[in-house]
Formats: C-alpha cells, structure tokens, sequence
C-alpha cells in the first residue's frame, strides 16, 4: 500500500530539492567563478543541466521518497537522502574527470557547490521532519486505526505502528465480531465515533462472512481495510517476509480514487480544465446568459441544494432552464421535453447540456469534479438509500460531476428506474476509473453538446 504520509510530501521535497541544488551553484558562481549568473557562460550552464540531471538519476537509483506504510522512518528517509547526495557528488567528479577540465569549470567550484547544497537539503529535510512530527503530535493529519478481532496479533499491530510512530498512526481500541450480521451495524456505528481511518482485521478471529461484511462496510465509509492472516509460528520457516516486517499484510483498498496520485492527478486535472473552459467559453457564457433573461422572467442562475461526496449537501449553479413558478405544479423528476414547467430555451439547454456550465464554478470551489455520479435532490437519495443503500454510498465517496458515463447513458432520470440504471454506470466507473476514462467521458458530452442529442 502506497504511504499516505509520504505522498504529498514527496512532490514537495522533489521540487524543494531541485530548487535548493540550483540555488547552490547559483550562490557559488559569484564566489569561486566570478560570475553574477550561471547563465552567462555556456560551460557554467551545461554544468547546472548535468548536475539537475544527474540528481534525477540519483533519485530514480536511492529512492529517498519512496516508501510504504510499513517501512517509513525519518532515519531511512535522511539515510537515502544521504545516499543520493553522495551519488550525484560521485556523478559530478565522474564528468569533470571524464572531460579532462574541457567543460572549462574548477572542481572546486564543483565541490563547494555540494558542500552548500548538502547542508542545505539535508536541513531543509530535517525542517520538513520535524514539523509533519510536531503537527502529528498535536493531532493534525493522524491516521486513527482499530483493530477488528482480539487476540495476540492486536497487540503485534501496536507494538509496530508504536516502534515506528513516524507513520503518525493512533490507536482507537478493538472491536470483537462476536456476534451475527446486526453487529455490523455496531462496528458502523464505532466507526463513525471513532473517526476512523483503517481497520486492521485478524483474520484467525473472523469467518469469511464477517469478512466480506466489513470490506463492504468499508466501501460506504472513509475506511481503508488491511487483512491480517494469522501466519505466526511459521514465518522462519515457510515464509519470506520483507525487512523489519513483523506480520504480513493483505492491503484492500475499497476507496475509489484512494491513491494519493490518482488524487493529485484528478483534482489538478479538474482545476486546470475547468480554469480554461471559463476563459475560453466566456463568450458562450453571455451569450446564454442574454437568452435565459430575454426567454422568461426571473433570474439567470438556479441555485439548488444538492447531496455531495460523503452526503455532504453544497448548492450547485445551473443557468435557470424552468419557470420562476415551477414549484407550485408540485412535481420533482422531469417529464422530458413536454414538461409544462420548462422555458422555450430551457429544452435546448437541457439538450445540450449547456444549462450545466456555471458548475465548472461548482468544481473550482472543490465541491465537485469534471467527471463523477452526478449530484442528486434530496428525494432522489431517500429513494435510493431504501433500493441500493450499498452502491449509492460507494458513489457518495467520490466528488460529484458535471458529466458522467450514466448521465451520458441515461441522462436526467424521470423515475426510480432511470435512477437505479444511471447508478449502475456510475459504480462501473468507481471501479474502473482512470485519466483517460475522463478525457473519454467528455470528448462524449462534447458530441452530446454538439448534436444536442441529451436525454
């Protein structure tokens, strides 16, 4: 299982350090070669794109900010640092031997310049260590765990996460699957309370009933699952277990969307695509503006309250598509084109998906995302809360979208069917998701936007 502690973190200190190793030769320049900037000698220049180089090999070879759950120390993490610092000094006296002084740079410059970036990076790193540690210790970014079947491996999984408490680990108590299915209802209830992030099952105190029950739990809640056979007495023996691994693990991951770069990945995604469909399409955004006012009386913009990810309620922005008076017919799902309540521009927009548009404003404020289960009214989720509690909480684990391959399918639902088939689509694309799904998704509402073919 990919560390979540490390993730963020590693993004930051790869820029940190590049930045850091080019600060470094620039602030040696003007001691050792006279120079106000690197950039005006050609060999100064060549010299900074070998040592930015030859660091990203240096990384790619000591991996300093690759670690999993189980592995992460700040002492392996600075050992490494150590490791790849030394490397790409080996690498840098490697060039200038190889070239016989033809780059036309000193070695001493070479050397000072390490010098500087070393301690640098190395207290840069320390810095960084310190506050994650001093911020975990005062409760902020702490993964709170539980350990689901008492018994001899309990107290293994605390004697670890306690030897290395810079995985920033709490524990929360035990919870005992003593009973039938209704105890389930008690670990929901236990997890909720306790705010908890991972669960760690013994599997020795467990049926495969209890099993598939909490992997299922955990598919509705902010949970991540880790399973732990109960292989001990064997391990010298019959057993391969990694380095300063004191039981092995089975990691399931139930979350949509739980890797941290797939995280990373969306949300920048969302930011940057939804920043340039508000510059591009602000001429397309008047245009609709002017005919939803010259259209019907009342406002351009219809706000409405709407489920989000984890049931959370947000109002999402939509250019107005019915009457002013549409509440006082007394209906709630749509009825299609013929609908009585719905402006003469009302159903192009609709068909074209063009009433949609104002909620890239939606996803800039981080309520929802480009491609994701659509966000629903409230009756909407009572209803499927009784027929597929399940699924629809699964889908309430990710960002809600302006798109999706059910509302592409299905389109807006008039009935609890056209509900339950649209919810269909959207838990085949928590299970099967990937950048280029999304890119798919939307080139599909770019030709619905254009043959104004919606449903």
């Amino acid at each position: 299982m990919k560390n979540h502690i490390t993730g963020n973190l590693s993004i930051m200190h790869l820029w940190m350090d590049i930045s850091l190793l080019n600060l470094s030769y620039a602030l040696s320049a003007p001691l050792l070669l006279g120079q106000d900037s690197l950039l005006n000698d050609l060999s100064s220049v060549n010299l900074l794109l070998y040592g930015n180089l030859f660091w990203v090999v240096c990384l790619y070879v000591a991996k300093p900010y690759v670690y999993t759950q189980t592995t992460y120390t700040s002492h392996r993490h600075l050992g490494k640092l150590v490791i790849a610092i030394v490397l790409h000094l080996l690498l840098m006296e490697t060039l200038l031997y190889s070239t016989n002084g033809t780059m036309g740079v000193r070695e001493n410059f070479v050397f000072i310049s390490f010098q500087l970036f070393s301690g640098l990076c190395i207290a840069a790193h320390l810095v960084t260590i310190l506050t994650v540690q001093y911020l975990q210790k005062a409760g902020f970014n702490r993964k709170r765990y539980a350990v689901v079947g008492k018994g001899d491996l309990t107290d293994l999984v605390n004697y670890y996460d306690h030897k290395h408490r810079d995985i920033g680990y709490q524990f929360c108590g035990t919870f005992e699957m003593s009973g039938q299915p209704p105890q389930i209802d008690h670990l929901e209830n236990f997890i909720e309370s306790q705010r908890l992030d991972y669960l760690y099952c013994c599997l020795a105190k467990m049926n495969r009933e209890q099993v598939q029950s909490v992997i299922k739990l955990a598919e509705r809640k902010k949970t991540q699952v880790c399973l732990i056979p109960d292989f001990m007495g064997f391990e010298v023996n019959k057993f391969n277990l990694e380095f300063d691994e004191t039981y092995p693990l089975i990691n399931v991951d139930p979350k949509p969307l739980s890797n941290i770069g797939e995280q990373i990945i969306k949300r920048g995604f969302d930011l940057s695509f939804s920043a340039i469909v508000m510059v591009l399409g602000f001429p397309v955004f008047l245009l609709i503006m002017l005919a939803v006012k010259l259209s019907s009386k009342g406002t351009i913009f219809f706000l409405q309250e709407r489920t989000g990810r984890w049931g959370k309620t947000f109002k999402i922005i939509k250019f107005r598509t019915m009457r002013m008076d549409a509440n006082e017919f007394g209906l709630q799902h749509s009825l299609g084109p013929k609908d009585p309540r719905i402006t003469p521009i009302g159903n192009l927009l609709r068909r074209s998906r063009l009433d949609e548009l104002p909620q890239f404003l939606n996803v800039l404020k981080g309520e929802m995302s480009v491609v994701g289960p659509r966000p629903l009214h409230k009756y909407d989720v009572d209803m499927l809360m009784q027929e597929a509690s399940h699924d629809f909480q699964k889908a309430l684990t990710i960002r809600p979208g302006i798109t999706s391959i059910g509302q592409i399918k299905v389109g807006y639902a008039t009935n609890m069917s056209e509900n339950l088939h649209r919810l269909k689509y959207d838990i085949l694309y928590l299970n099967t998701y990937s950048l280029t799904t999304d890119l798919y998704l939307i080139w599909l509402t770019i030709q619905v936007i254009l043959l104004g073919k919606g449903k």
